[in-house]
């Protein structure tokens, strides 16, 4: 072996052991595609390693096989790497293939024409932003927040909702009001309850109003549109739980609570939906400090619920009507129940005491849509799917960025994942349609390709969805027909040797009804053939 051989071969150690060094890294953090990308680099660069080599000496391989198992070569050793690399999508998220996104594309275009129908537009945010503009904005749940490497100077973190970027955005841009809706993903390091829709990467679709209104005006067209979208989604019966933060703080005070735990114990009391108040009690007195006293004042009012009945029954609790807070907050409470019975909406909600929120950011109404079919609680287990929508008004937000200029804001966000999750269960996945097609072009005999794409062609530049089968000469008629079958396509366009002599075509309606026969099937003039197609899908 040469000089010059020994150094590159020293070099190419190096790399090699560097590249592997990197591969295991990529497969700790689970990211496959750097890790594929890994593999193929090491192939190679074993490859050259090979290529340096000096050759065997004849009978060494079986000298060597004599002294016991053969060492193995650079290629086989990544051949190993490569097999105990696991393809598996990170925890807490998934793959949705095409009948899943199907579903949710439909469920994205219903939510989208609600948003637009109350005139709201639509912006888009970075994926990540600055860890200190995500800092301290979540309470507890702060520890959720998926921090990212340095990678330039900047600390980053990915977004945990769509709520603290549209503040920073408002800010930023120096916008005073706003009706907009985002739908984008976030990143919760949580505990994940996938068959629950609970995951670590998600989508969220918010609609928020920004800037100074009358009061409660905003608030009920927030409640109302959560409320079209729940019942144009047809998840079922769903009740939309109402409380307001002021009325909270004030009950709190009221009980007893010290200033400086209220925060902690809201978050406590938010899990009344998850938790028995036996669990919520002990929490709040073994692990944030508070006197059981204090917490069986909190346990009487957590447990009222109602209507505009209940604001009466506040006003009448001397204690709570005595405190600012809670006052102005039951004031709210009227005005807004008010504003929601003129909307349609009222017979849905539940003013609900024990909705507590846990996010700091909120400061006056917030609300919490649940299936009514889907306890979240049975027998002390968390059990269905929580809550599929939420929010609520948050005044002082966009101030922590705008040197405490302050913008109120209202808003809700949809749980897409948790829709999912139900209107999946509900649906038969063998009645899912996962393409637009509309037609498909189908040739008999000797196939007539060139026909079939003239006709494609034709239909696609008059906005129709059609495909053909990309064979020359298909197989048999039948191949052809089992695709439309397969893929739910309504009407399939034939043409042979016979139509095209005659510069006609046919069209079959693909449907397992009983049809008159005349009915099903219709011969047409290939000039005729776009404006028949239409109004035979107008029909359908």
């Amino acid at each position: 072996m040469t000089a010059d051989n020994s150094a590159a071969l020293a070099e190419l150690e190096e790399l090699i052991a560097a590249c592997r060094l990197q591969n295991k890294e990529h497969k700790k953090t689970g990211n496959k595609e750097a890790l594929a990308l890994g593999l193929e680099q090491l192939k190679e660069l074993s490859k050259k390693k090979t290529e340096l080599l000096p050759p065997k000496i004849k009978g060494e391989a079986g000298a060597k096989g004599d002294q016991g198992k053969m060492k193995k070569t650079e290629a086989e050793k990544v051949e190993d790497e490569a097999k105990a690399f696991t393809l598996k999508t990170p925890k807490g998220t998934k793959d949705y293939d095409e009948k899943d996104m199907a579903v949710r594309e439909q469920i994205f275009s219903k939510i989208t024409s609600i948003f637009k129908r109350h005139g709201a537009i639509t912006i888009d945010t970075p994926v990540f932003e600055l860890k200190e503009i995500l800092s301290g904005k979540y309470g507890e749940d702060s520890k959720l927040i998926y921090d990212l490497e340095d990678q330039g100077g900047e600390k980053c973190s990915l977004r945990y909702d769509l709520t603290v970027p549209f503040a920073r955005y408002l800010a930023e841009n120096g916008v005073s009001n706003m009706k907009r809706y985002h739908i984008a993903k976030v990143y919760r390091r949580d505990q994940p309850a996938m068959n629950r829709g609970r995951m670590r990467e998600f989508y969220q679709c918010d609609f928020d109003i920004a800037g100074t209104y009358d009061q409660m005006v905003p608030d009920a067209e927030a409640v109302r549109v959560m409320s079209e979208i729940l019942t144009s989604l047809d998840i079922g019966s769903f009740t939309i739980k109402i409380n307001h933060r002021r009325i909270l703080d004030g009950m709190f005070e009221v009980c007893g609570v010290p200033a400086d735990k209220i925060r902690t114990i809201s978050s406590a009391v938010d899990k009344l939906d998850k938790m028995t108040w036996a669990d919520v009690k002990k929490e709040m007195v073994e692990e944030k400090g508070l006197s059981p006293e204090v917490a069986d004042r909190i346990g009487e009012y957590v447990k009222l619920k109602g209507s505009r009945e209940l604001c009466d029954k506040l006003d009448a609790d001397a204690k709570l009507s005595g405190n600012a807070n809670a006052k102005a907050g039951i004031d709210d409470m009227r005005v807004l129940l008010r504003y929601l019975e003129i909307f349609n909406v009222l017979p849905r909600v539940s003013f609900d005491l024990s909705l507590a929120r846990g996010l700091d950011y909120y400061t006056g109404v917030i609300y919490e849509a649940v299936v009514n079919s889907s306890p979240s609680v049975l027998n002390g287990e968390p059990v269905g799917v929580g809550s599929v929508a939420a929010g609520g008004r948050y005044d002082d937000l966009v101030g922590m960025f705008s040197g405490n200029k302050k913008i109120p804001c209202v808003g809700i966000s949809i749980g897409v994942e948790r829709v999912f999750t139900i209107i999946s269960g509900q649906r038969d996945r063998s009645t899912i349609k996962s393409n637009a097609t509309e037609v498909y072009v189908i040739g008999l005999g000797e196939g007539f390709l060139q026909e079939r794409m003239q006709i494609c062609a034709q239909l696609w530049d008059a906005g129709v969805k059609a495909e053909y089968m990309f064979k020359k000469k298909p197989r048999n008629l039948q191949v052809q027909f089992e695709v439309c079958d397969k893929e739910q396509i309504p009407l399939a366009i034939i043409v042979g040797k016979q139509e095209v002599d005659n510069g006609v075509v046919k069209i079959r309606k693909m449907v397992k009804d009983n049809v008159d026969s005349v009915d099903k099937e219709v011969t047409v003039e290939r000039s005729s053939l776009v404006e028949s197609v239409q109004k035979l899908l107008k029909a359908i």
